[in-house]
């Protein structure tokens, strides 16, 4: 039990004061113009979002950007009348998607439909449950431009109203946040690469370099994917977003469940061993803390004590942008539990042939 109980103490002073200071819920794009004004062309891959789809076009129709601005939404083979939904506008186009080719991933099939569609020097990938400030276009090519970077991507708010939400969202971005350090994503010196596929503006000649959207046209976490190739050859940005929201709603435990399981395995390359290695690990640094107070006695139960506290005080910052109360992180052991077996039942459900999915189609189909 010393030696655990040591051992996780280690971990967590290294994770406060060496991981990129993932702890500190930052930067945040703040409003901003930009200096100039280049065209922008929006895609929204679509698909079954009948629920949500007006207010975010209307969102993105409401931007108040003075250079050219277009919104595709590119319709994906939706059966509730998403297309329909959406409105219409001089500077909005709906595009029925075509068949996806079997070597594609759903949305990336979509969203490149949506830039083969577009001709403008930078585009703004956007999901169809995001509802955007009119300030939040022109803050984000602001960003592009200066310091210049050829991609920027937000984590948006996310929907926090039932009690599965204020449990487990403002620990799912803390996660994000732990598994890719904002400030090493930023850090043009650092190997990190990560975006969040709710928010992303990139310039087409950054996007053209990479080969398009062809070039991860397998990946189910299409984000990062993106944001590893573009790093490769040049500057990224993630920060969190103040302007645009998520109205998705997780209304039950379950529903945060499935979300991720969806694809935490595929996070692990579907490998049994990085999966035990994996969950080891975590149950090392949440559990063993827990463990060492409740069961040991002396230095352990000192070093659980010490562990357990940097843990509670890392997750202060994401708990005061998500409005909530500090006791949340008293319970982050039994949230980490309840990810960890998320994840197990992600593997499970792979193992026993289901896989992943999303809106009636195989997650990779």
């Amino acid at each position: 039990m010393f030696s655990m109980a040591v051992l996780s103490l280690l971990i967590w002073l290294y994770l406060v004061l060496a991981h990129g200071r993932f702890w500190s819920s930052t930067p945040e794009l703040p409003p901003d113009l930009p200096s100039e004004f280049p065209a922008v062309d929006i895609v929204v891959p679509a698909r079954d979002e009948a629920a949500t789809i007006a207010p975010v076009i209307a969102s993105l129709l409401a931007q108040r950007y003075d250079g050219a601005m277009r919104v595709i939404l590119v319709d994906d083979g939706s059966t509730d009348g998403t297309a329909a939904l959406a409105g219409s506008a001089a500077n909005l186009l709906i595009l029925r998607g075509q068949p996806k080719p079997v070597e594609w991933s759903g949305k990336l099939w979509a969203l490149a439909q949506g830039v083969a569609a577009s001709s403008a020097p930078m585009l703004l990938f956007t999901d169809a449950d995001i509802v955007h400030d009119p300030r939040h276009l022109a803050s984000l090519v602001a960003r592009a431009l200066q310091p210049r970077v050829d991609m920027v991507s937000e984590m948006v708010r996310l929907n926090c109203a039932s009690l599965a939400e204020r449990a487990l969202i403002p620990a799912f971005v803390y996660f994000f946040q732990m598994l890719y350090p904002f400030a090493r994503v930023n850090a043009p010196g650092s190997r990190t690469a990560a975006a969040a596929g709710g928010t992303v503006l990139i310039r087409r000649e950054a996007l053209e370099r990479i080969g398009g959207i062809a070039a991860i046209k397998h990946a189910l976490i299409d984000d990062v994917a993106l944001a590893k190739a573009v790093k490769a050859a040049g500057p990224i940005f993630l920060g969190h977003s103040g302007l645009a929201v998520s109205i998705r709603a997780y209304p039950a435990f379950a529903d945060v469940w499935h979300m991720i399981a969806r694809t935490a395995f595929t996070q692990l390359r579907y490998s049994a061993l990085v999966l035990v290695l994996t969950l080891a690990g975590l149950a090392l640094v949440w559990l063993a803390p827990v463990a060492a107070m409740l069961f040991a006695h002396g230095w352990p139960a000192l070093a659980g004590l010490a562990a357990f506290l940097l843990a509670a005080l890392s997750y202060m910052p994401t708990l005061r942008r998500y409005r909530r109360s500090a006791l949340w992180a008293a319970a982050l052991p039994a949230i980490a539990l309840f990810f960890m077996s998320a994840t197990l039942g992600s593997a499970l459900k792979y193992w026993f042939g289901r896989g992943a999915s999303w809106k009636n189609r195989a997650y990779g189909s």
